[in-house]
């Protein structure tokens, strides 16, 4: 695992040291340019000072000179040409001068010479070029040693700054890691960087859906068990009246009893863990193109045979493919439910009309059936969990509307409910029409 201090330390101390070397390497050329600007000056200086001087032919001449000096070969001639002084006999110079500032190679060496030429004399005055450079370059490292001590504390500073920068997120992880697993407060952003703001805020808003989905949970839960109870009990009792029947006529009255029990506790358990998989507060479904009147069909032969033992006719309006955006398996379900609670609540002999249609961007599916309908004052509590207006009738678990208003809000639909052409129930979903052409669906 990396370290983000060491990273940013690694990082921030390379590009300081590039800096420090660009900008060494700018000092080191400017020292040199300036050191050579000098030694041309003090070359100037020395023949200017020559130029009324009185002349003996030894090195006397330059006595008291700069110690520079000693390394400067100075040559006079008269303007008729003879030697008035010579610093060094024997020098490899040139006899011929070139007035101001030249490079001459003589003597193996390479020089930079200065002539000067006044009424009664020339003057040359020479030095050595790698020697002029070498203590050129030897002040312009001396120079660069303050920037190369500053190297050591530049890096310790730069690893506390970033050290101190990332404290808060070690406090932040500090804090949630010495928390409760069922604590679930929001972490306090005092004291956060704007950088690590938009984490502090996204972990905040993740432990927000987790304490709504435990809330959910433990609700669902509780309630489960409580209607769970009744008919794992009623299941008991048959069980008992079972092993009690006198004769065969009640010992079959007390099987069919227990069979339509044990389908009432099946269904039960059925709708619970459909309930459940749906929670819009943690399912997580995968969207794709689905022609919704197909799904429709599909649901319709799902629940095909319990329509047809209860004689409900069953008309399906759906004209032409309409595409949105969803869950085929959730969608299944949710047409499911609602015509088998149609099927249910709609008396034997009744009717059932589901339909499919587009309406102001929408698509809408409807579900109408002729039974006896939810008044006005219900319908905002039909979508809670095991809600039932008349809990004996049909044997209902309370959980089919609940698990239609989950998808529903998985997949930003909206429903309605009102009064169908059949005096009964009817139930609208609107979703979001899908661009998606139909001949895109598989």
């Amino acid at each position: 695992m990396k370290s983000i201090r060491t990273r940013l330390s690694v990082f921030l101390l390379l590009a300081a040291m590039l800096a420090a070397a660009v900008i060494g390497v700018a000092t080191y050329k400017n020292t040199l340019r300036e050191n050579e600007e000098l030694f041309d000056y003090q070359l100037r200086q020395m023949a200017l000072s020559l130029r009324d001087q009185g002349l003996a032919a030894g090195p006397d001449l330059l006595e008291g000179k700069d110690e520079v000096a000693l390394d400067v070969v100075v040559q006079i001639w008269t303007s008729s040409g003879a030697v008035l002084y010579l610093s060094r006999p024997g020098n490899p110079l040139f006899d011929r001068v070139t007035l101001g500032y030249t490079d001459v190679d003589a003597g193996a060496k390479r020089w930079r010479v200065y002539g000067l030429a006044t009424r009664d004399r020339v003057i040359q005055v020479a030095q050595p070029i790698e020697l002029r450079r070498g203590l050129a370059a030897a002040a312009a490292l001396r120079s660069l040693a303050p920037l190369l001590a500053f190297a050591p504390i530049m890096a310790l500073l730069i690893w506390w700054l970033v050290g101190d920068s990332l404290s808060s997120v070690k406090r932040l992880a500090t804090e949630v890691g010495q928390r409760e697993a069922r604590s679930l407060d929001e972490v306090s952003e005092a004291g956060v960087p704007l950088e690590i703001t938009p984490l502090v805020r996204a972990l905040n808003a993740l432990l927000v859906r987790l304490r709504r989905a435990f809330s959910s949970q433990r609700a669902f839960v509780a309630d489960a068990a409580h209607e769970l109870r009744s008919p794992l009990t009623a299941l008991k009792l048959q069980l008992q009246l079972l092993d009690r029947a006198p004769d065969d006529a009640a010992r079959l009255h007390a099987l069919e009893k227990l069979h339509e029990g044990v389908d009432r506790a099946t269904r039960l358990i059925e709708q619970l863990l459909t309930a459940a998989r749906t929670d819009p507060n943690d399912a997580k479904i995968s969207f794709q193109p689905i022609d919704l009147a197909e799904l429709v069909r599909q649901a319709i032969a799902d629940v095909f045979f319990l329509a047809q033992e209860r004689r409900i006719g069953i008309e399906l309006q759906a004209p032409e493919p309409l595409v949105i955006s969803g869950d085929a398996d959730a969608l299944r379900i949710l047409a499911r439910n609602l015509i088998d609670n149609a099927i249910r609540y709609s008396p034997p002999g009744g009717t059932l009309l589901a339909g499919v249609h587009a309406e102001s961007g929408h698509v809408v599916l409807t579900i109408e059936d002729s039974g006896p309908g939810i008044p006005e004052e219900d319908r905002g509590r039909v979508f809670d969990r095991f809600y039932r207006r008349e809990p004996n009738q049909q044997g209902g678990s309370g959980l089919g509307l609940t698990i239609v208003k989950n998808i529903a809000e998985q997949h930003g639909a909206h429903i309605e409910l009102g009064v169908s052409r059949y005096g009964g129930l009817k139930v609208s979903v609107l979703f979001r029409l899908s661009a998606t052409p139909p001949a895109l669906i598989s």
